[in-house]
Parts: structure tokens; sequence; C-alpha cells
């Protein structure tokens, strides 16, 4: 048998033996009704999740945009192709995010009003110094970065990138809260710097920057407590989408009134030929260049650097005036330019 008496009942049994007494089996106990487990969540409090699923993904379009419009104005200011990609939107303490950065590093505190508190831009030296590099009119080069705090000519190289980041955070943020930022300080030891407690809940969104063959890390962070209070507003029901609008005649309008003000500008081509480089430079005043063109042949008129209308020259009120006679079509004029046109022949 499987079971196995206990001390008191062998006694018992004994006992009955003994005594005469019929041996009555012992009762059996029933067995125990084995309950289905619960499903049990996990949940760290060194980590508490203190941002709903529906602001972070909130956080997560706005800074998507974002990413694209801060790559556009990097690539200007930098004038080379600069990629900005929003690898991952995420909750973590202070502790660990400030230990997970190398030191020492471009650690930016940014005071955002009316923001509570300071918002961290942490950029990583591996992408930073190549673009002081290139700031400075080198290339982009694969050599390691120095491992050294910024000088204060690479700080105002720096603030200038710093400056692109905080205008298009302001516009990321429009539709949800009209920010100030500014820089107030920066920093090279990021373990040296406590702004919130260690074990504060920070919204982590991090950024891919490749600028050529190089590649780096940019990380915003966000302390919870300077957005619990606006939290209601990072909902996908609160702010702008950027679905298309159909457009009303109110806006045609608008944008035609715009569009009507704004400057363009004009050249008119008289007449085009070639001339050797040895010509051009025994050219003197009053020497005349001969051409191709036909006097009668209408003249080329390019609005904004392409071809819109054809007219003919003449004066008006004693100035030097054009006549559009109509709209330019690609088989209007056929410029020819000889191989080898005349040499230019003095007056």
């Amino acid at each position: 048998m499987s079971d196995v008496l206990s001390q008191a009942e062998v006694e018992n049994l004994l006992n009955a033996i003994d005594g005469g007494e019929e041996v009555r089996p012992m009762p059996v106990a029933a067995p125990a009704v084995q309950r289905p487990r619960e499903k049990v969540s996990v949940y760290d409090f060194k980590r508490p999740e203190r941002v709903g699923k529906e602001q972070m993904r909130s956080l997560q379009t706005m800074h998507e945009g974002f990413g694209r419009n801060f790559g556009a104005a990097l690539s200007a200011l930098l004038r080379t192709m600069v990629e900005v990609k929003l690898t991952s939107v995420d909750q973590l303490t202070f502790s660990e995010f400030v230990f997970s950065l190398e030191n020492p590093t471009c650690f930016n505190l940014i005071t955002a009003t009316p923001l509570e508190g300071q918002l961290i831009l942490d950029i990583n030296p591996s992408i930073l110094f190549p673009m002081i590099d290139r700031l400075l009119g080198g290339s982009i080069s694969s050599n390691p970065p120095a491992r050294r705090p910024l000088t204060e000519i690479e700080l105002r190289l720096v603030s200038r990138i710093t400056s692109l980041f905080l205008n298009e955070m302001q516009n990321a943020w429009e539709n949800v809260l009209p920010l100030q930022l500014s820089v107030d300080r920066v920093e090279s030891n990021p373990q040296l710097v406590q702004i919130i407690p260690a074990n504060e809940v920070i919204v982590l969104v991090s950024f891919e920057l490749t600028v050529g063959e190089m590649r780096g890390m940019m990380n915003l962070c966000i302390p919870f407590n300077s957005i619990e209070r606006v939290s209601g507003k990072l909902s996908s029901n609160n702010w702008v989408s950027y679905a298309k609008k159909p457009a009303t005649a109110e806006s045609m309008q608008r944008i035609g009134t715009r569009i009507a003000e704004a400057p363009v500008e004009v050249v008119v081509e008289l007449a085009s030929t070639r001339i050797t480089t040895a010509d051009m430079l025994d050219l003197r005043v009053g020497d005349i260049i001969a051409s191709e063109k036909d006097v009668n042949e209408p003249l080329l008129v390019y609005i904004e650097g392409k071809p819109k209308f054809l007219a003919s020259p003449g004066q008006l009120k004693g100035r030097k005036a054009i006549q559009v006679k109509g709209a330019f079509q690609a088989h209007d004029i056929r410029v020819n330019l000889p191989t080898n046109a005349p040499p230019a022949k003095p007056a």
C-alpha cells in the first residue's frame, strides 16, 4: 500500500486486537479538490507603470513626426543627409536611465515652461563629434570619438543643434500644450545630476541618428512628475490628428491670397551663343558678340528659373519692356547652339 499509517493509528489497531474488539476500517480522507490556478500578473514595485498605454501611444505618434521634421532641419544645417528614426518609447526609473549612459556625454538640462521640473536631452558622443566636425567644415569620418568633455567652442556649436531640437519639439507639442523650451545648463557626467529621485518613473524617448556611415543615439528623458498634470491631454481624442481634410472655399481663397502676394523672379533671355575662354578674356567695353538668334523670334520669359511665356521686346514710357505673346510650349522654340561660334568682333 502506498499509504503509510501513523504511529497513533498503529497503536489503536494493536489495542483493538488485544481487547478482542472488531477491527473497523479507518475512514479515508476525501481527496483535496484541485482548483484551477488563477492568472497572476507580475508587478515590479521598483518599476511601476504610471503612464497609461493610450498616453504612451500618443507620445510615440507625436515624436515620430518630430523625428522626420528634426531630420530635415538637421540635414539643412549640416548640408548632408541625416536620418532621425524613433526607436522606442519606454518607462523606467531615473537611475536606470542615468547608469545606461556613457561618461562623459552631452547631458542637456531643459526647462519646459509651464511643465514642472526639467527635461533631459542626451546626445551620444559617437554621433555628436562627427556632427561637430561637419559644422567646422570637415567630413563625416568613422574615427572613434574622443572620450572627453566638450570644450567651450564645441558647446557653442552643439547649441545650434539643440536649438533646432527645441524648435521642432515646440512644434510637435503645439497641439497638446504650448511649451517654451530653453537649455538651462550642459553637464558631462550624468551621474552627478540629480534633478529627481533615483526611483522616480520617467518616459524615455530614444532616437537613432544616422549621418553618413556614423550612427548614434539621442535620448529625451521626460520625468513623470513633469507631465502628470497634463497626462489627460495626451490622448488621441484631444489632439489634432494628421488626417487630410477636404479643401474648403475659404481655405482655397486664403491660400490664393497668400500666393498672389509672394514675389517671384522674372528673367527674359534675349539670345544665347558660345565663345571661347580666350575671346571672353579679351572682351572690352564696346565689343559686340554675334548670336544665331533671329530678330523676329520671340523671347523666352523665365519665372523662377522655369520657361513660362513667349514675349517680344519693346519700349514703354522710355523704359525697356516686353509684351507677353502667349504661354510657352516645349515645341515652340528649339535653341540650337553652334558648336563653333564665331569669336567676338570689336565694334
